[in-house]
This record gives structure tokens, sequence and C-alpha cells, in this order.
């Protein structure tokens, strides 16, 4: 066993340990319930665009991009964009002619405007539409088109039934060993209170959304490493890996 080798190893181990140690996975729950209210993830930025994530996930979206090295990225929910200008400089820093692919029901025009003068903006494409809607899902394929590896993000709409329709039609697109990321599951493990704007809360969200998929659909498997090592993640049982073609 080489030194990589070892120390991978080692990592492993580590995993492990957190994976079991209930005690701390309950104080991570408990860490995100309280800095729930003051809107923590809106803090951070990507190349000067709000990102609106935890460090902890930007870190392991890093990770999953540098090892699939993935053709099309595409994520449902653009917002300011900055999750877009990651992926894409993610690719650049691969190099090659990955793409990104964002869709949202409503890209706002002053968004509009930083995402397409921003220097990232050359692995962009966007779609205006609902991600639901059969007509933006098919522009969606038709962009996949040729894509060898494919990498799909959930990022829009919450609540369990849009969740639920996304996971059906662009599940299919994912190829083997790559990941279908769910965000925002831990909603199932908050409080109600923190939602009472929303229209999902417990009971509502991806994360049921997700366990309604995986009853019916084999192809993919919840990467329980991903979240044990982050402690701290929007998305707990989000990170499926695509393990059948």
């Amino acid at each position: 066993m080489n030194e990589m080798e070892k120390f991978l190893s080692q990592v492993a181990t580590n995993i492990e340990g957190l994976k079991a140690d209930q005690d701390i996975q309950a104080l991570s729950r408990i860490w995100v319930r309280e800095i729930s209210p003051h809107k923590y993830p809106y803090n951070f930025t990507w190349m000067g665009r709000p990102i609106i994530q935890f460090p902890q996930d930007i870190m392991a979206m890093q990770e999953i991009i540098w090892e699939v090295k993935p053709d099309l990225i595409i994520e449902t929910g653009i917002a300011h964009g900055g999750s877009l200008i990651l992926y894409a400089s993610m690719l650049e820093l691969i190099g090659g002619d990955g793409e990104i692919l964002g869709v949202d029901i409503d890209i706002r025009q002053h968004n509009r405007v930083e995402i397409e003068s921003h220097s990232m903006f050359k692995r962009i494409a966007m779609i205006e539409g609902s991600s639901i809607d059969e007509k933006t899902a098919q522009k969606v394929y038709d962009f996949a088109e040729g894509k060898n590896t494919v990498l799909v993000l959930l990022d829009s709409n919450h609540t369990h039934d849009h969740v639920l329709k996304e996971l059906q039609l662009y599940s299919s697109l994912v190829t083997k060993n790559s990941y279908l990321v769910v965000f925002d599951t831990l909603i199932e493990d908050m409080p109600d209170n923190l939602f009472q704007d929303r229209p999902w809360g417990k009971g509502n969200n991806p994360k049921t959304a997700v366990w309604e998929f995986l009853k019916t659909n084999k192809r993919f498997e919840i990467d329980k490493n991903i979240e044990a090592k982050l402690l701290i993640t929007v998305a707990p049982d989000g990170y499926l890996k695509c393990v059948e073609n």
C-alpha cells in the first residue's frame, strides 16, 4: 500500500466513525436548526455571485465534479447564479468542453445580466420555464443529446410533488457513476415553524420525494459517506449515486 492509499484508507475509517457517531450527527442537526433563522447560506459568494449554499456542500460538489468530470451539468433553480458559476469554474479547471445548463421558472433580469456578463458564462446556458413542464423538459433533453457523462442537480421548488416530478423527468439523463443531487432535503429534519411562509415543510419536501422515488427506481443509491463526512449539509439523503446504466 503506497502513501496515498494509506491516506485514503484513513479517510474511509474517519468517515465510518462519523457515520456511527449518533451524538455528533444529532449535534450537527441542532447546529443547522439553530443557524437557519439567520439565513446562514446567504452569506457566501462564488467568484462574485451569491451562491446560497453551505460551504460544506460547495466542497462536496467540487469533489463530485472533479471525480465525475461531466460533459454536462443540469441544475434546476438558478436564483443569483452563484452555483452555475461554481460548476462552470470547476469545468474550466478540468478543461475540455463541459457545459452547465440552468433551468428556472423565472430568471430575473438583473440576475441574467450578471450571469451573462461573467467570465464563466462561456460554459453556461439557461432555459426559462418550469422544470416540470414537458416542453421545458424536452428542451433539456435536446440540449443533453450526445453528452456522455451527465450530472443532475435539483434545487428549485421544494415541495414533494414538484421534486418527485423532477426526479421522474430528469433521472434518466444521469449516467452511471455520476450523481443526482437533491438539495434542501434537510427540510424534513427541521421544525415546521422555520417554513411557515413556504408551501413545503415536514412530510412535504425533497427528502420525502427522494424516499418515494427510490421505492421504484433502483438505478440510484444514497451516498451516505458524503453526508457523514460533511456533517453540515442541506442534502441529507440527497446525494444519490447512479449505480446502473
